[in-house]
Protein backbone atom coordinates (compact mmCIF):
# COMPACT_ATOMS: atom_id res chain seq x y z
CA UNK A 1 0.00 0.00 0.00
CA UNK A 2 1.60 3.29 -0.68
CA UNK A 3 2.97 5.45 2.31
CA UNK A 4 0.24 8.20 1.45
CA UNK A 5 -2.97 5.67 2.08
CA UNK A 6 -0.90 4.86 4.98
CA UNK A 7 -0.72 8.07 6.38
CA UNK A 8 -4.63 8.64 5.44
CA UNK A 9 -5.49 6.10 7.05
CA UNK A 10 -3.84 6.79 10.65
CA UNK A 11 -4.83 10.06 10.22
CA UNK A 12 -8.49 8.91 9.63
CA UNK A 13 -8.28 6.49 12.64
CA UNK A 14 -6.56 9.28 15.32
CA UNK A 15 -8.85 11.58 14.02
CA UNK A 16 -12.31 9.06 14.90
CA UNK A 17 -10.22 8.13 18.26
CA UNK A 18 -10.15 11.96 18.97
CA UNK A 19 -13.58 12.28 18.53
CA UNK A 20 -14.22 9.56 20.50
CA UNK A 21 -12.12 10.78 23.37
CA UNK A 22 -13.70 14.35 23.25
CA UNK A 23 -17.15 12.55 23.30
CA UNK A 24 -16.36 10.12 26.08
CA UNK A 25 -15.47 13.84 28.32
CA UNK A 26 -18.35 16.22 27.07
CA UNK A 27 -20.21 13.21 28.62
CA UNK A 28 -18.61 12.81 31.45
CA UNK A 29 -18.48 16.33 32.07
CA UNK A 30 -21.94 16.68 31.71
CA UNK A 31 -23.43 13.93 33.94
CA UNK A 32 -21.63 15.79 36.52
CA UNK A 33 -23.57 18.76 35.89
CA UNK A 34 -26.80 16.67 36.30
CA UNK A 35 -25.93 16.04 39.78
CA UNK A 36 -25.28 18.98 41.00
CA UNK A 37 -27.76 20.70 39.28
CA UNK A 38 -29.85 19.33 42.41
CA UNK A 39 -27.90 21.51 44.48
CA UNK A 40 -28.97 24.80 42.64
CA UNK A 41 -26.11 25.18 40.85
CA UNK A 42 -26.33 25.73 36.79
CA UNK A 43 -24.72 24.71 34.39
CA UNK A 44 -22.43 27.97 34.02
CA UNK A 45 -21.72 28.00 37.19
CA UNK A 46 -20.69 24.38 37.36
CA UNK A 47 -18.22 25.42 34.25
CA UNK A 48 -16.67 28.28 36.41
CA UNK A 49 -16.00 25.53 39.40
CA UNK A 50 -14.62 23.12 36.21
CA UNK A 51 -12.36 26.53 35.06
CA UNK A 52 -10.86 26.65 38.67
CA UNK A 53 -9.71 22.94 39.18
CA UNK A 54 -8.69 22.50 35.12
CA UNK A 55 -6.37 25.45 35.46
CA UNK A 56 -4.87 24.32 39.20
CA UNK A 57 -5.36 20.59 37.60
CA UNK A 58 -2.83 21.22 34.60
CA UNK A 59 -0.67 24.11 36.55
CA UNK A 60 -0.07 20.74 38.58
CA UNK A 61 0.52 18.53 35.65
CA UNK A 62 2.82 21.46 33.78
CA UNK A 63 5.42 21.84 37.19
CA UNK A 64 5.60 17.97 37.48
CA UNK A 65 6.08 16.80 33.62
CA UNK A 66 9.57 15.83 32.99
CA UNK A 67 10.69 18.35 30.26
CA UNK A 68 10.54 22.04 30.89
CA UNK A 69 8.94 21.82 34.06
CA UNK A 70 6.71 25.40 35.03
CA UNK A 71 5.56 26.51 37.94
CA UNK A 72 2.62 28.17 37.34
CA UNK A 73 0.48 28.45 40.43
CA UNK A 74 2.46 29.67 43.58
CA UNK A 75 2.96 26.55 45.91
CA UNK A 76 0.57 27.67 48.76
CA UNK A 77 -2.04 27.23 46.38
CA UNK A 78 -1.12 24.04 44.29
CA UNK A 79 -3.47 21.23 43.57
CA UNK A 80 -1.96 18.52 46.42
CA UNK A 81 -3.52 21.14 48.71
CA UNK A 82 -6.77 20.27 47.11
CA UNK A 83 -6.00 16.44 46.94
CA UNK A 84 -5.16 15.77 50.63
CA UNK A 85 -7.84 17.90 52.06
CA UNK A 86 -11.52 16.56 53.27
CA UNK A 87 -14.71 17.81 54.36
CA UNK A 88 -15.12 20.91 55.98
CA UNK A 89 -11.04 21.53 55.74
CA UNK A 90 -11.61 21.24 51.79
CA UNK A 91 -14.04 23.71 51.24
CA UNK A 92 -12.10 26.06 53.51
CA UNK A 93 -8.84 25.36 51.62
CA UNK A 94 -10.70 25.65 48.29
CA UNK A 95 -12.22 28.95 49.17
CA UNK A 96 -8.16 30.10 49.94
CA UNK A 97 -7.20 29.17 46.92
CA UNK A 98 -9.79 30.61 44.88
CA UNK A 99 -8.72 33.90 47.06
CA UNK A 100 -5.16 33.43 46.97
CA UNK A 101 -5.27 33.30 43.09
CA UNK A 102 -7.54 36.10 42.41
CA UNK A 103 -5.27 38.88 43.94
CA UNK A 104 -2.65 37.49 41.16
CA UNK A 105 -1.81 39.03 37.73
CA UNK A 106 -2.11 38.19 34.33
CA UNK A 107 -4.27 34.93 33.05
CA UNK A 108 -3.95 33.48 36.64
CA UNK A 109 -5.81 36.86 37.70
CA UNK A 110 -8.85 37.00 35.07
CA UNK A 111 -9.46 33.46 35.48
CA UNK A 112 -9.35 33.47 39.29
CA UNK A 113 -11.08 36.92 39.65
CA UNK A 114 -14.15 37.18 42.41
CA UNK A 115 -14.04 33.32 42.02
CA UNK A 116 -16.48 31.30 44.77
CA UNK A 117 -17.03 28.37 45.88
CA UNK A 118 -20.83 27.31 44.61
CA UNK A 119 -20.06 23.72 45.35
CA UNK A 120 -21.70 23.59 48.70
CA UNK A 121 -21.66 19.61 49.80
CA UNK A 122 -17.57 18.83 50.45
CA UNK A 123 -18.44 15.30 48.99
CA UNK A 124 -19.70 16.59 45.49
CA UNK A 125 -16.48 19.06 45.31
CA UNK A 126 -14.36 16.19 46.27
CA UNK A 127 -15.73 13.96 43.85
CA UNK A 128 -15.41 16.43 41.51
CA UNK A 129 -11.81 16.90 42.08
CA UNK A 130 -10.87 13.32 42.79
CA UNK A 131 -13.22 11.36 39.96
CA UNK A 132 -13.32 14.09 37.22
CA UNK A 133 -10.60 16.44 37.01
CA UNK A 134 -7.59 14.50 38.99
CA UNK A 135 -8.15 11.30 36.78
CA UNK A 136 -7.84 12.92 33.39
CA UNK A 137 -4.11 14.34 31.92
CA UNK A 138 -5.06 17.82 30.48
CA UNK A 139 -1.86 19.39 29.53
CA UNK A 140 -0.63 16.29 27.53
CA UNK A 141 -4.13 13.81 25.82
CA UNK A 142 -4.53 17.07 23.13
CA UNK A 143 -5.17 20.37 23.30
CA UNK A 144 -8.24 19.44 20.77
CA UNK A 145 -9.93 17.09 22.25
CA UNK A 146 -9.84 19.33 25.68
CA UNK A 147 -11.10 22.16 24.13
CA UNK A 148 -13.60 20.69 22.45
CA UNK A 149 -14.55 18.99 25.86
CA UNK A 150 -14.96 22.74 26.87
CA UNK A 151 -16.29 24.36 24.22
CA UNK A 152 -19.67 21.62 24.05
CA UNK A 153 -19.96 22.12 27.60
CA UNK A 154 -20.01 26.21 27.17
CA UNK A 155 -22.62 25.47 24.15
CA UNK A 156 -24.84 23.61 26.48
CA UNK A 157 -24.95 25.86 28.93
CA UNK A 158 -25.80 28.61 26.37
CA UNK A 159 -28.69 26.35 25.57
CA UNK A 160 -30.12 26.38 29.19
CA UNK A 161 -32.77 28.61 29.52
CA UNK A 162 -32.23 29.23 33.10
CA UNK A 163 -28.67 30.26 32.82
CA UNK A 164 -28.88 33.36 30.84
CA UNK A 165 -25.45 32.63 28.80
CA UNK A 166 -27.06 32.84 25.72
CA UNK A 167 -26.17 36.72 25.58
CA UNK A 168 -22.58 35.27 25.52
CA UNK A 169 -22.80 32.53 22.72
CA UNK A 170 -22.62 33.03 18.91
CA UNK A 171 -24.30 30.30 16.98
CA UNK A 172 -20.56 28.57 15.62
CA UNK A 173 -22.04 28.40 12.17
CA UNK A 174 -22.59 32.07 11.96
CA UNK A 175 -18.63 33.31 13.72
CA UNK A 176 -17.47 30.37 10.60
CA UNK A 177 -18.90 32.25 7.70
CA UNK A 178 -18.05 35.42 9.33
CA UNK A 179 -14.54 34.34 9.33
CA UNK A 180 -14.53 32.85 5.96
CA UNK A 181 -15.26 35.97 4.98
CA UNK A 182 -12.36 37.63 6.48
CA UNK A 183 -10.09 35.48 5.90
CA UNK A 184 -7.57 36.24 8.80
CA UNK A 185 -4.08 34.85 8.14
CA UNK A 186 -0.84 35.26 10.51
CA UNK A 187 -0.01 38.60 9.49
CA UNK A 188 -3.29 39.84 11.30
CA UNK A 189 -3.79 40.82 14.84
CA UNK A 190 -7.86 39.70 15.72
CA UNK A 191 -10.11 41.88 18.45
CA UNK A 192 -13.22 41.29 19.42
CA UNK A 193 -14.43 43.82 22.21
CA UNK A 194 -17.48 42.13 23.13
CA UNK A 195 -15.92 38.46 23.74
CA UNK A 196 -18.38 36.46 25.83
CA UNK A 197 -16.53 32.76 25.79
CA UNK A 198 -14.33 33.68 22.83
CA UNK A 199 -15.95 31.64 20.19
CA UNK A 200 -14.67 34.84 17.54
CA UNK A 201 -11.13 34.30 18.86
CA UNK A 202 -11.09 30.75 18.68
CA UNK A 203 -12.45 30.54 15.09
CA UNK A 204 -10.42 33.16 13.49
CA UNK A 205 -6.80 31.51 15.09
CA UNK A 206 -8.07 27.99 13.59
CA UNK A 207 -8.60 29.72 10.45
CA UNK A 208 -5.00 31.48 10.23
CA UNK A 209 -3.53 28.21 12.38
CA UNK A 210 -4.43 26.31 8.81
CA UNK A 211 -0.68 27.22 7.27
CA UNK A 212 1.01 26.33 10.83
CA UNK A 213 3.69 24.23 9.07
CA UNK A 214 5.18 26.27 6.87
CA UNK A 215 5.57 29.56 9.35
CA UNK A 216 8.20 30.64 10.98
CA UNK A 217 9.10 30.31 14.95
CA UNK A 218 7.94 34.07 15.21
CA UNK A 219 5.01 33.60 13.56
CA UNK A 220 3.88 30.53 15.60
CA UNK A 221 4.56 32.52 18.64
CA UNK A 222 2.72 35.04 17.66
CA UNK A 223 -0.38 33.13 16.59
CA UNK A 224 -0.12 31.90 20.10
CA UNK A 225 0.84 34.89 22.29
CA UNK A 226 -0.56 38.05 20.45
CA UNK A 227 -2.94 37.01 17.43
CA UNK A 228 -5.91 37.46 19.76
CA UNK A 229 -7.02 39.87 21.84
CA UNK A 230 -10.60 40.08 23.67
CA UNK A 231 -12.35 42.45 26.15
CA UNK A 232 -15.14 41.31 28.13
CA UNK A 233 -16.93 43.32 30.75
CA UNK A 234 -18.45 40.24 32.85
CA UNK A 235 -15.99 38.46 35.44
CA UNK A 236 -17.50 35.25 35.36
CA UNK A 237 -17.85 35.35 31.03
CA UNK A 238 -13.87 36.64 30.63
CA UNK A 239 -12.75 33.88 32.97
CA UNK A 240 -14.51 31.81 30.82
CA UNK A 241 -13.23 33.11 27.64
CA UNK A 242 -9.78 32.52 29.19
CA UNK A 243 -10.11 28.95 29.98
CA UNK A 244 -11.53 28.08 26.72
CA UNK A 245 -8.57 29.66 24.84
CA UNK A 246 -5.86 27.97 27.05
CA UNK A 247 -7.69 24.81 26.87
CA UNK A 248 -7.17 25.14 22.79
CA UNK A 249 -3.07 25.73 23.28
CA UNK A 250 -3.61 29.85 22.49
CA UNK A 251 -1.95 32.12 25.54
CA UNK A 252 0.19 31.51 28.16
CA UNK A 253 -0.58 30.19 31.38
CA UNK A 254 1.73 31.68 33.05
CA UNK A 255 1.59 34.83 31.02
CA UNK A 256 -0.62 38.56 30.59
CA UNK A 257 -3.98 37.38 30.32
CA UNK A 258 -5.37 37.66 26.40
CA UNK A 259 -8.99 38.34 27.62
CA UNK A 260 -9.23 42.22 29.30
CA UNK A 261 -11.84 42.53 31.62
CA UNK A 262 -13.36 45.77 31.35
CA UNK A 263 -15.68 48.07 29.76
CA UNK A 264 -14.87 48.53 25.73
CA UNK A 265 -16.59 51.23 25.35
CA UNK A 266 -15.35 53.75 27.76
CA UNK A 267 -12.37 55.07 26.03
CA UNK A 268 -10.28 54.76 23.41
CA UNK A 269 -7.78 51.64 24.23
CA UNK A 270 -5.08 53.53 21.81
CA UNK A 271 -4.23 50.36 19.93
CA UNK A 272 -5.18 49.44 16.56
CA UNK A 273 -6.25 45.95 15.24
CA UNK A 274 -6.28 44.95 11.27
CA UNK A 275 -9.18 42.64 12.41
CA UNK A 276 -12.11 42.50 14.38
CA UNK A 277 -14.84 40.40 14.71
CA UNK A 278 -17.71 40.71 16.95
CA UNK A 279 -21.12 40.31 18.13
CA UNK A 280 -21.78 42.94 20.69
CA UNK A 281 -24.59 42.81 23.59
CA UNK A 282 -27.93 42.55 22.57
CA UNK A 283 -30.09 45.82 23.71
CA UNK A 284 -30.12 49.09 22.63
CA UNK A 285 -29.40 51.01 25.48
CA UNK A 286 -25.62 51.63 27.33
CA UNK A 287 -26.36 51.76 31.40
CA UNK A 288 -24.68 51.09 34.75
CA UNK A 289 -26.12 49.55 37.59
CA UNK A 290 -25.97 51.37 40.96
CA UNK A 291 -26.78 49.63 44.31
CA UNK A 292 -28.61 52.04 46.40
CA UNK A 293 -28.22 52.60 50.24
CA UNK A 294 -31.43 50.33 50.64
CA UNK A 295 -29.49 47.35 49.07
CA UNK A 296 -31.26 47.79 45.85
CA UNK A 297 -29.99 47.52 42.01
CA UNK A 298 -31.10 50.81 40.02
CA UNK A 299 -30.09 50.81 36.32
CA UNK A 300 -28.92 54.63 34.63
CA UNK A 301 -29.11 55.21 31.26
CA UNK A 302 -25.81 56.78 29.96
CA UNK A 303 -24.33 58.19 27.51
CA UNK A 304 -20.93 57.34 26.08
CA UNK A 305 -18.90 60.66 25.29
CA UNK A 306 -15.72 59.91 23.28
CA UNK A 307 -13.31 62.72 20.96
CA UNK A 308 -13.55 59.86 19.00
CA UNK A 309 -16.52 59.10 18.32
CA UNK A 310 -18.60 60.74 15.38
CA UNK A 311 -21.93 61.12 17.87
CA UNK A 312 -23.06 61.13 21.65
CA UNK A 313 -25.80 58.43 22.17
CA UNK A 314 -27.11 56.08 24.46
CA UNK A 315 -27.62 53.46 22.51
CA UNK A 316 -25.50 50.52 23.00
CA UNK A 317 -25.48 48.65 19.54
CA UNK A 318 -24.35 52.56 17.41
CA UNK A 319 -21.74 52.63 20.26
CA UNK A 320 -19.81 49.51 19.48
CA UNK A 321 -19.94 50.18 16.01
CA UNK A 322 -18.80 53.62 16.30
CA UNK A 323 -15.55 51.97 19.26
CA UNK A 324 -15.32 49.54 16.42
CA UNK A 325 -14.54 52.08 13.56
CA UNK A 326 -12.12 53.70 15.92
CA UNK A 327 -10.06 50.50 16.98
CA UNK A 328 -9.74 48.63 13.24
CA UNK A 329 -6.60 49.55 12.07
CA UNK A 330 -6.23 51.62 8.36
CA UNK A 331 -7.22 48.70 5.24
CA UNK A 332 -8.16 46.66 8.15
CA UNK A 333 -11.15 43.87 7.54
CA UNK A 334 -14.33 44.29 10.14
CA UNK A 335 -17.18 42.20 10.18
CA UNK A 336 -19.82 42.79 12.81
CA UNK A 337 -23.30 41.22 13.94
CA UNK A 338 -25.90 44.10 14.85
CA UNK A 339 -30.07 44.54 15.04
CA UNK A 340 -31.86 45.71 12.35
CA UNK A 341 -32.25 49.40 14.12
CA UNK A 342 -28.86 49.77 13.55
CA UNK A 343 -30.05 49.72 9.91
CA UNK A 344 -32.99 52.07 10.05
CA UNK A 345 -32.91 54.54 13.02
CA UNK A 346 -32.54 57.82 12.63
CA UNK A 347 -30.41 60.75 14.12
CA UNK A 348 -27.25 58.97 15.75
CA UNK A 349 -28.14 56.05 13.38
CA UNK A 350 -28.35 58.41 10.45
CA UNK A 351 -25.10 60.18 10.87
CA UNK A 352 -23.09 56.69 11.33
CA UNK A 353 -24.41 55.04 8.01
CA UNK A 354 -23.38 58.01 5.97
CA UNK A 355 -19.80 57.41 7.37
CA UNK A 356 -19.47 54.09 7.29
CA UNK A 357 -20.78 54.32 3.59
CA UNK A 358 -18.28 57.47 3.56
CA UNK A 359 -15.34 56.52 5.09
CA UNK A 360 -15.23 53.11 4.95
CA UNK A 361 -16.07 50.30 2.35
CA UNK A 362 -19.36 48.77 3.48
CA UNK A 363 -19.38 45.91 0.97
CA UNK A 364 -21.19 43.32 2.08
CA UNK A 365 -24.55 42.83 4.48
CA UNK A 366 -26.10 39.54 5.84
CA UNK A 367 -29.55 39.67 6.39
CA UNK A 368 -30.04 36.84 9.35
CA UNK A 369 -32.83 34.63 9.54
CA UNK A 370 -35.06 35.23 13.23
CA UNK A 371 -34.70 32.14 15.81
CA UNK A 372 -31.07 31.02 15.24
CA UNK A 373 -30.20 33.46 18.23
CA UNK A 374 -30.90 32.10 22.01
CA UNK A 375 -31.34 35.81 23.27
CA UNK A 376 -34.96 36.18 22.21
CA UNK A 377 -36.68 38.71 20.10
CA UNK A 378 -33.53 39.56 17.58
CA UNK A 379 -33.50 40.64 13.86
CA UNK A 380 -30.00 41.25 13.37
CA UNK A 381 -27.62 41.51 10.41
CA UNK A 382 -23.63 40.87 10.01
CA UNK A 383 -22.11 44.12 8.53
CA UNK A 384 -18.98 43.48 6.73
CA UNK A 385 -16.49 46.88 5.44
CA UNK A 386 -13.41 47.74 5.38
CA UNK A 387 -11.41 50.87 6.92
CA UNK A 388 -9.89 53.03 4.55
CA UNK A 389 -7.17 56.33 4.22
CA UNK A 390 -8.97 59.46 4.34
CA UNK A 391 -10.26 60.32 1.03
CA UNK A 392 -12.08 63.09 -0.74
CA UNK A 393 -14.61 60.44 -2.45
CA UNK A 394 -16.93 57.66 -0.65
CA UNK A 395 -15.15 54.64 -0.47
CA UNK A 396 -18.49 52.62 -0.96
CA UNK A 397 -19.07 52.14 -4.75
CA UNK A 398 -21.30 48.99 -3.77
CA UNK A 399 -23.35 47.43 -1.22
CA UNK A 400 -24.07 43.78 -1.82
CA UNK A 401 -26.79 42.40 0.42
CA UNK A 402 -27.89 38.49 0.78
CA UNK A 403 -31.15 38.16 2.31
CA UNK A 404 -31.04 34.69 4.73
CA UNK A 405 -34.56 35.90 6.42
CA UNK A 406 -36.57 35.93 4.03
CA UNK A 407 -38.90 32.70 3.40
CA UNK A 408 -36.22 30.99 5.88
CA UNK A 409 -37.60 29.66 9.36
CA UNK A 410 -35.10 28.14 12.01
CA UNK A 411 -35.18 27.72 15.43
CA UNK A 412 -32.49 26.48 17.65
CA UNK A 413 -33.53 22.90 18.27
CA UNK A 414 -36.13 21.58 15.62
CA UNK A 415 -34.21 23.08 12.79
CA UNK A 416 -30.84 24.84 13.79
CA UNK A 417 -28.89 26.93 11.61
CA UNK A 418 -26.04 24.89 10.14
CA UNK A 419 -22.85 25.89 8.41
CA UNK A 420 -24.33 24.16 5.32
CA UNK A 421 -27.33 26.52 4.81
CA UNK A 422 -25.01 29.73 4.77
CA UNK A 423 -22.79 27.96 1.79
CA UNK A 424 -24.78 29.66 -0.53
CA UNK A 425 -23.78 33.17 0.62
CA UNK A 426 -20.41 32.28 0.63
CA UNK A 427 -20.23 31.09 -3.15
CA UNK A 428 -22.31 34.89 -3.93
CA UNK A 429 -20.06 36.34 -1.35
CA UNK A 430 -16.67 34.74 -3.61
CA UNK A 431 -13.62 35.40 -0.21
CA UNK A 432 -10.88 36.10 -1.72
CA UNK A 433 -12.26 37.04 -5.39
CA UNK A 434 -12.16 40.96 -6.69
CA UNK A 435 -15.61 42.10 -5.76
CA UNK A 436 -16.66 43.39 -9.24
CA UNK A 437 -16.65 39.67 -10.50
CA UNK A 438 -19.69 38.83 -8.13
CA UNK A 439 -23.11 38.08 -9.52
CA UNK A 440 -27.06 38.81 -8.58
CA UNK A 441 -28.89 36.06 -7.31
CA UNK A 442 -32.54 35.72 -6.29
CA UNK A 443 -30.74 36.59 -2.29
CA UNK A 444 -28.08 38.46 -3.40
CA UNK A 445 -28.27 41.98 -4.70
CA UNK A 446 -26.20 44.98 -5.51
CA UNK A 447 -26.61 48.15 -4.62
CA UNK A 448 -24.68 51.57 -5.71
CA UNK A 449 -23.78 53.97 -3.18
CA UNK A 450 -25.80 57.05 -5.01
CA UNK A 451 -28.99 55.04 -4.19
CA UNK A 452 -28.48 54.08 -0.59
CA UNK A 453 -27.37 57.69 0.03
CA UNK A 454 -30.39 58.98 -1.58
CA UNK A 455 -32.99 56.67 0.49
CA UNK A 456 -35.08 57.88 3.48
CA UNK A 457 -32.75 58.38 6.32
CA UNK A 458 -30.13 56.35 4.34
CA UNK A 459 -31.98 53.27 5.74
CA UNK A 460 -30.26 50.00 4.73
CA UNK A 461 -33.09 48.29 6.13
CA UNK A 462 -33.59 46.81 2.13
CA UNK A 463 -35.92 43.90 0.97
CA UNK A 464 -36.82 42.72 -2.26
CA UNK A 465 -38.17 39.19 -2.13
CA UNK A 466 -42.06 37.86 -1.59
CA UNK A 467 -42.87 36.67 1.72
CA UNK A 468 -44.62 33.37 -0.01
CA UNK A 469 -46.30 32.69 3.18
CA UNK A 470 -48.27 36.11 3.12
CA UNK A 471 -49.48 34.74 -0.66
CA UNK A 472 -50.14 31.21 -0.60
CA UNK A 473 -51.21 29.18 2.89
CA UNK A 474 -50.15 26.01 1.78
CA UNK A 475 -46.42 27.48 1.89
CA UNK A 476 -47.34 28.17 5.86
CA UNK A 477 -44.15 27.31 7.97
CA UNK A 478 -45.14 24.66 11.32
CA UNK A 479 -47.30 26.54 14.07
CA UNK A 480 -44.20 26.09 16.27
CA UNK A 481 -42.03 28.28 13.69
CA UNK A 482 -45.30 30.92 13.46
CA UNK A 483 -45.34 30.91 17.40
CA UNK A 484 -41.75 31.63 17.41
CA UNK A 485 -41.71 34.07 15.17
CA UNK A 486 -44.83 36.21 16.41
CA UNK A 487 -42.57 36.02 19.76
CA UNK A 488 -39.51 37.05 17.80
CA UNK A 489 -41.48 40.00 15.86
CA UNK A 490 -43.24 40.98 19.12
CA UNK A 491 -40.40 41.47 21.23
CA UNK A 492 -38.17 43.42 18.45
CA UNK A 493 -41.18 46.06 18.17
CA UNK A 494 -40.94 46.15 22.24
CA UNK A 495 -37.26 47.42 21.65
CA UNK A 496 -38.12 49.51 18.78
CA UNK A 497 -40.90 51.55 20.90
CA UNK A 498 -38.68 51.67 23.83
CA UNK A 499 -36.07 53.33 21.39
CA UNK A 500 -38.67 55.97 20.03
CA UNK A 501 -40.01 56.55 23.70
CA UNK A 502 -36.66 57.13 24.54
CA UNK A 503 -35.88 59.45 21.93
CA UNK A 504 -39.42 61.39 22.75
CA UNK A 505 -38.21 61.80 26.44
CA UNK A 506 -34.73 62.56 25.30
CA UNK A 507 -35.33 65.37 22.40
CA UNK A 508 -31.71 66.81 22.73
CA UNK A 509 -30.30 63.26 21.59
CA UNK A 510 -28.68 63.51 18.03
Amino acid sequence: MPTGIWEAAASRTEGSSAVTDARRLVDKLWSYANVLRDDGVGVIEYTEQLTYLLFLKMAHERANRKLRPEQIVPEDYSWWRLLDADGAALETEYTLILQGLGRQPGTLGTIFRKAQNRVQDPAKLKRLIHDLIDKENWSQSGTDINGDAYESLLAKGASDKGSGAGQYFTPRSIISAMVDVVRPTVRDSVVDPACGTGGFLLMAHEYASRDAGSMTPPERDHLRDTFVHGVELVDGTARLAAMNLLLHGIGDANGASLIEVKDALIADPGRRWSVVLANPPFGTKSSITMVGADGKEVREEREIERQDFVVTTSNKQLNFLQHIMTILDINGRAAVVLPDNVLFEGGAGETLRRRLLNDFDLHTLLRLPTGVFYAQGVKANVLFFDKRPASESPWTSKLWVYDLRTNQHFTLKQNPLTRAHLDDFLDCAAPGKPRDERVETERFKAFAYDDLIARDKVNLDITWLRDESLEDLDNLPAPNIIAREIVEDLTAALEEFAAVAAALENPDEP
